[in-house]
């Protein structure tokens, strides 16, 4: 079956990295996916500053960093999963950190899926299809 091109054009993304050049890199592969043309697209340069924006706001999906100032994306996802109002949320890190160990760590704190930096544009969408309703 067909999914449908609109399903995910009202959802509400959140791109976390510290590098301004990664998040403008992710927006953009967004925004060219048809199914992302409504998107709502925030940025947070930290897991702090992540969190708290994804407590004041409805957030569908969280593509994340692992090294960052403040607070780490691993730490976030742990963060996140501790509450039972985020247990359900798309958490996908995309980060450099390669090495088996660190996509199990990922993998046992919660993330919904996990892509090594660097990512193309296809990839990323690619994944992205798995989880947009």
């Amino acid at each position: 079956m067909p999914q449908d091109e609109t399903a995910g054009s009202n959802m509400t993304v959140l791109v976390v990295d510290d590098s301004r050049i990664m998040r403008n890199i992710v927006k953009n592969a967004l925004s060219q996916h048809p199914r992302f043309t409504n998107s709502v697209c925030l940025e947070a340069p930290d897991g702090a500053s992540a969190f708290r924006m994804i407590e004041s706001n409805k957030v569908d999906l969280v593509l994340l960093d692992w090294n960052m100032p403040m607070m780490n994306g691993l730490e976030l996802v742990k963060k996140l999963r501790a509450k039972s109002e985020y247990v359900k949320l798309h958490i996908i890190m995309i980060t450099s950190e390669a090495a088996k160990y660190n996509v199990i760590e990922a993998v046992k704190a919660g993330v919904t899926d996990y892509m090594i930096k660097p990512v193309s544009d296809r990839s990323l969408l690619e994944k992205l299809d798995r989880y947009i309703v």
